[in-house]
């Protein structure tokens, strides 16, 4: 699959999507990218990948072109000195150009009233950005019975390809209307989730462990909605869908008003 294309679709709104890790940008590794690239592609979006490498200048002049932002999950963990913490043993490495590229990001984003979904790592990122705190590390940190991550599994049969399944309760909200239930299966592959919230952020879905599973922006009408799940592993969800189709939506609708 490639990510570029030759001719721009200028009747489609662009998205921009960063790449998962600096490592996985350097290896050329697109399997994983290729999922939320799809995504948008199937919400009748145009996905534009962005480097982790790109000086300031050039990724602040990029994301000037596009119209909305998907911010994916990553094998990384948020730096926890951005929320003054010292690192849980559990934590993972720190990609310092990702962080650099979601930060510049929202701030375009919220800045120019342009639409995120942030998924996974990057309701964590959107999180952290805002002045929020995370959990580092839901199986030390909580008395939990849910399975959040593959490596918690102890399921027998399930493959290293599936993903743990549990419920998320929503409250009103963005995300509720979408779903049109206050109930819903959701996939799960993470160890780290929100704390706090950051300023502006509505916390809008919790697992029944209490974990936060989606966060939405309440300042002004600016459509910003975080979820801790992968929709892009969902494709016949159809709330997976729905929250994509509604990002592409709010890009085009943000595209129209410039």
């Amino acid at each position: 699959m490639k990510f570029s294309m030759t001719v721009e679709d200028h009747s489609r709104p662009r998205i921009g999507v960063p790449w998962r890790a600096a490592k996985e940008e350097a290896a050329n590794s697109r399997p994983k990218m290729a999922r939320y690239v799809r995504a948008v592609e199937r919400a009748g979006g145009e996905p534009v990948l962005l480097s982790l490498l790109s000086p300031a200048a050039e990724l602040k002049r990029r994301a000037a072109e596009l119209d909305g932002f998907l911010l994916s999950g990553s094998p990384a963990d948020v730096d926890p000195g951005h929320f003054h913490a010292a690192a849980h043993p559990a934590t993972e490495e720190a990609d310092a150009a990702r962080e650099r590229t979601d930060f510049t990001l929202l701030e375009h984003a919220l800045g120019s009233r342009k639409p995120v979904l942030a998924i996974c790592y990057g309701i964590q990122s959107l999180n952290v950005f805002l002045g929020g705190s995370l959990i580092q590390d839901i199986p030390s940190e909580l008395s939990s019975s849910i399975c959040h991550s593959r490596e918690e599994d102890g399921v027998p049969g399930r493959t290293e390809e599936t993903d743990p399944l549990h419920g998320a309760q929503f409250d009103l909200g963005r995300v509720l209307d979408l779903a049109h239930a206050r109930h819903a299966e959701v996939n799960s592959s993470h160890h780290q989730s929100i704390l706090d919230p950051g300023r502006g952020l509505r916390i809008t879905a919790r697992a029944p462990d209490g974990v936060v599973e989606a966060v939405e922006w309440t300042e002004n009408l600016n459509w910003v909605v975080g979820v801790q799940w992968h929709p892009e592993r969902m494709p016949e969800s159809m709330l997976a869908k729905a929250l994509f189709k509604e990002l592409v939506s709010a890009a085009r609708r943000t595209r129209v008003a410039r």
